[in-house]
This record gives C-alpha cells, sequence and structure tokens, in this order.
C-alpha cells in the first residue's frame, strides 16, 4: 500500500510539472514566432445597443460607454484601416416607448446617431425590432436589410473600401423577427445582394444578421452561405457580457461573430487578406487570453483533485494516471497559447477575434463625453419640464400615503439617526455627483414611494428622496396620524425577503448583492438591533462592494470624469 501511494504521488509530481512547463526545454529556437503580418484592416461590430451611452455606474464594474467606445475605434483608425458596423437595435431601451420615456428616449437616439456618423465613422448599420418602436418615420438613418422593400427604411447593399480591401456589406432579418414589418424571402434577398457584391469586386463579405436566437442567426447564415464574417443582433437573446463567447461560431464557410447587448462589449476582428479562399480563425491575443484563463481554472481544479489523491492510498492507479495526463495535455494546450497567441496559416487569408470590454479603464473621448453631460441637462430639463404638472396619483381611500423621513424621525429618533449612517442616505447625492438626478432610468431606486400612489414622480421628490423609512416599511401616513396606535399596524416590520433583489439590487444595477451581507449595514442600534444580532458576523454589503471594487480598479481612463 504504501508502495503504490508512492507511485501516485511520482504521477502527480511529474503532472504538475510537465515537459511543457519546464523552462528551456524543446529545440534551441522554436519558441520564438515569425512576427505576423498587419492586418489588411480592423472590423468592429455592435449590436443591440438599445439606447445605451453609458452604463447606470452602480455595479462594480460598469460597462459599455459610448465615449469609451469612441475613443477606441479613433485610436485603431490612427493605427490602420477600420470598418466600423452595428447589426441593429440601436435606438431605443423600450418597444413600444412609453410616454414618459418620448422625451429621453428621442435625446439619447439622436446623440447615438450623431457619434454614429461623426464620431464612430460607422459605414452600416442594420435593422433591429426596438429601430421601429416609435414607428418608420423615427428611423433617423437608412438600414441594411435587403429582404425589406421599404424605401424609409432601408439602403442598398454597400461596397466599401477599408485600406487595400474591397469590403461587401449587407444586412438581412430573419422572419418574423420584427412583428408587423413585411419581410421577403430572406435567403433569396441574401444570396441575390452577395452575388452582386462579389461582383462589383468585394473581396470580403460582412453580413448583419437579426434573429431571435443564436441558433437561427446560424442557420440562415447557413441558408444564404457566401458570408465570410456574420454579425448577429439577437434582440432581448443578446448575451450579457458573462455569457459572450470569445470565438467566433464556423458556419459553413463563414463564420458567426455575437456583441454583447447595450454596448458593454465590442467585437473587433482583425482580418489579414493573402490571397483568395475561405478565412481561417487563427486565435490571437484576446481569445488566447480569455482561453489560458479557462484553462488554468480547469488545471487548478485538476490539481487539487490529484493532491487529494495522493495522500489516499485506496486511489486508483489508472483512474489517477488518466488524470495527470488529463492534465499534462491542458497544460501544452495553455502554455501553447500563451506564448504563440497567434495560430496563423501558411499561406491563405485569416482572422483574430477580440471581445473587448468597454469598460471604466479605458481612456474616453472627451467631445462624445461633453456630449453625454448635455445630454443628461438637456433630458433632466425635459423631463422635469413634463413632469411638473403631472399630480401624484392619490392613495385608493382608507390606504396610506407617503409621509417621508422627517415623520418617522418624531417618534423614532434612534432609528433615523442609524439610517443616515447607511448609504441609503446618500442614494439622492449619488445622482446629482453624476448628473443623472432626473433620468427616469435611474431615480426609481434612489427616492421613496417613486410612482406609486401618494409618493412621489419625477417632478415632485422634494420630501421623499433618498432611501427612506417607507421603502423598506411601507408608506406611513396612517400609522403617523394615529400616533403609531393603529390596529392592524398600518406599516411592516420589515420588508418582503425578495423585495431589495426585485426592487433595485438586480444583477443588473447591484452585482455584489447578498441579502444577509447587505442587511448587516442597514441594521443595528435603533434599528433592527435583534436582526442585527441574528445575522452574526460575517460579510457586510461594503465589504463584499469593496472586493469588487478592488478587482475591477478603482481608476479611470484617461479622460474621463466618470
Amino acid at each position: 500500500m504504501v508502495r503504490r501511494a508512492g507511485a501516485l504521488a511520482v504521477l502527480v509530481a511529474a503532472a504538475c510539472c510537465s515537459k511543457s512547463e519546464v523552462k528551456g526545454s524543446g529545440t534551441p529556437g522554436s519558441d520564438v514566432a515569425a512576427p505576423a503580418p498587419k492586418p489588411t484592416f480592423a472590423l468592429f461590430a455592435l449590436a443591440e445597443v438599445r439606447g445605451q451611452i453609458g452604463p447606470c455606474g452602480c455595479t462594480s464594474d460598469p460597462l459599455g460607454d459610448l465615449s469609451r467606445t469612441a475613443k477606441l475605434v479613433a485610436e485603431a483608425r490612427a493605427a490602420g484601416p477600420v470598418l466600423v458596423v452595428d447589426a441593429g437595435g440601436l435606438l431605443y431601451s423600450q418597444s413600444p416607448v412609453p410616454a414618459h420615456l418620448v422625451a429621453q428616449e428621442d435625446l439619447k437616439a439622436d446623440l447615438l446617431v450623431k457619434t454614429y456618423q461623426k464620431e464612430l465613422g460607422v459605414a452600416a448599420v442594420g435593422l433591429g425590432p426596438v429601430d421601429l418602436a416609435k414607428g418608420p418615420d423615427a428611423i433617423r438613418i437608412p438600414r441594411q436589410a435587403v429582404d425589406v422593400s421599404d424605401a424609409k427604411l432601408v439602403d442598398a447593399p454597400k461596397l466599401i473600401q477599408v485600406g487595400d480591401a474591397k469590403v461587401g456589406v449587407f444586412g438581412v432579418v430573419a422572419m418574423d423577427t420584427i412583428p408587423g414589418l413585411a419581410i421577403g424571402d430572406p435567403v433569396a434577398t441574401s444570396k441575390a445582394a452577395i452575388a452582386d457584391l462579389k461582383k462589383r469586386g468585394a473581396q470580403v463579405i460582412v453580413g448583419l444578421v437579426q434573429a431571435d436566437s443564436k441558433k437561427e442567426a446560424a442557420r440562415l447564415v447557413r441558408d444564404i452561405g457566401g458570408i465570410d464574417v456574420a454579425i448577429a443582433g439577437l434582440g432581448l437573446n443578446a448575451p450579457e457580457p458573462d455569457r459572450i463567447e470569445v470565438e467566433a461560431q464556423k458556419v459553413g464557410d463563414g463564420w458567426l461573430v455575437v456583441p454583447a447587448n447595450r454596448g458593454q462589449v465590442l467585437a473587433r476582428v482583425d482580418v489579414t487578406l493573402r490571397g483568395g479562399g475561405p478565412l481561417v480563425d487563427a486565435i490571437g491575443a484576446g481569445a488566447a487570453k480569455a482561453r489560458t484563463a479557462i484553462l488554468d481554472k480547469q488545471l487548478a481544479d485538476l490539481d487539487g483533485d490529484l493532491a487529494r489523491f495522493a495522500k489516499d492510498p485506496t486511489a486508483d492507479a489508472a483512474f489517477v494516471k488518466q488524470k495527470a495526463a488529463e492534465r499534462a495535455q491542458l497544460a501544452a494546450q495553455r502554455d501553447k497559447l500563451r506564448d504563440h497567441p497567434l495560430d496563423a496559416p501558411a499561406a491563405g487569408s485569416y482572422f483574430t477575434l477580440d471581445q473587448i470590454r468597454i469598460s471604466k479603464l479605458l481612456a474616453c473621448s472627451l467631445p462624445v463625453q461633453d456630449a453625454i453631460t448635455e445630454y443628461d441637462r438637456a433630458s433632466g430639463e425635459a423631463n422635469v419640464k413634463a413632469a411638473a404638472s403631472l399630480a401624484v396619483a392619490r392613495p385608493a381611500p382608507g390606504a396610506a400615503g407617503y409621509s417621508g423621513g422627517d415623520a418617522c424621525t418624531d417618534c423614532h429618533v434612534d432609528a433615523a439617526e442609524f439610517w443616515k449612517k447607511t448609504i441609503h442616505a446618500q442614494a439622492w447625492q449619488t445622482l446629482v455627483d453624476r448628473g443623472q438626478q432626473f433620468d427616469y432610468e435611474c431615480i426609481g431606486c434612489h427616492v421613496t414611494g417613486f410612482d406609486k400612489p401618494g409618493g412621489s414622480n419625477l417632478g415632485h421628490t422634494d420630501k421623499l428622496r433618498d432611501v427612506q423609512c417607507e421603502v423598506c416599511h411601507g408608506p406611513g401616513s396612517i400609522h403617523v396620524a394615529k400616533g403609531g396606535d393603529e390596529k392592524p399596524a398600518a406599516i411592516k416590520r420589515g420588508p418582503a425577503e425578495d423585495l431589495c433583489a426585485s426592487q433595485c439590487h438586480t444583477h443588473e444595477h447591484s452585482d455584489t448583492f447578498q441579502l444577509e451581507a447587505y442587511l448587516r449595514d442597514i441594521t443595528g442600534p435603533g434599528h433592527g438591533a435583534e436582526r442585527r444580532k441574528k445575522l452574526g458576523d460575517g460579510p457586510t454589503g461594503h465589504d463584499l462592494r469593496k472586493v469588487a471594487l478592488d478587482k475591477a480598479g478603482h481608476s479611470m481612463g484617461s479622460g474621463c470624469t466618470r
């Protein structure tokens, strides 16, 4: 038994220091890669931006900012030929647009189109469902959609000179993707467009595809054929950043790329043309880095397993040998990606894909950032003007309205003093600091009783700014009027367990939220002291957020103010 355990230990040691990880092994000079040729052009692709010009800023690593995207593209354009496209779903966050959001959404749509034309130099934009949220007359710029015949909506496929390359770009909308829109045969019209573009000299065909799912987009691309790079907009099914695929999907002789929604991840495809033939995926630094991170995690897990096996005299030697071989294979893959991320073919054309996170660490375009600041001012002014004449709905007969925290303080002095030290008491100021206190996308979680009977609306917030008592305990006018002696009690001792996560602390706005940890921040002496005692020691919401912020980085990119 001791001899067997010793053999297992040798296997584990060999697995943890495979030949591929030994410095200086192999043929001298074999790890020196030939310099890669400069790409012929860089293709930047977006889809499903849905009216986002910047993130809300609530998360630890907010993604998706128009000024940072513009700066990134400008830097790439200074270095070489660039083509920028968008697969559609650009203009609006909702369809249809609610009446109270019309002014705000229109101003954002105007800003997006202006930035696309003047700063980003977007060459072609597809057509998505949210683009028609206000009807065909509000489309603003012609779109690429060969199977849509409405002249008010679409533009002809484009042959674009990008450096030394001629790139053909067209768009197509899958059947039933946009309700109410008359769509022809997507396959036949696309084949005709591709044939014409190639006849005119297109060396690369880029397709802007709108579909309800990636599966449907891939099926359409396969049926059409002849597309070298397809950029897919998937409507409400467009992926979040943590679900983005870092490698393009092979579809026939072409490739399918899916950017993240709301501009959070920008797809960059560097194309190198060397004669004709289909493009080959050469991996590249971006995909290699993402693959390496996955392999590192798998190797760490295997190392843990092998360490346990080494201490277990009953472990099956054949199984351990298999795991050791698996680890050695993964380590070799990891090292190859790390040392030589570009896997270009000896001949023929190829591309690399980098899914770039538009994070706060990237630099900003000052003109676009200034335009966003002006949008915040103009939209806030328009929203307040429109909301000033809108009275807050009255509570139903016998129902309570919102009194405001000052009314609570009269009896609950200790609780009020404790509340003033919490982050909830700073909720309104955080919006003021960003100039977004009159933004409909933000205000609802930073005031009390928003859009509720007897509560607040955007034009009437004076007594109810910040996350006050009545957010968690319910409207308290009856409780106040009766001096707390009403039977049954007109307020709640505490909120429902799902209130925080469903109302404001959603993943999109509060990525570190964990109920018990966050409750440790807002309960204590004078305010739920017994609840705080039951929660006991453990991480607080502040702790969780600090760890996340430390991981994401506290600094901002050059020229950025937020």
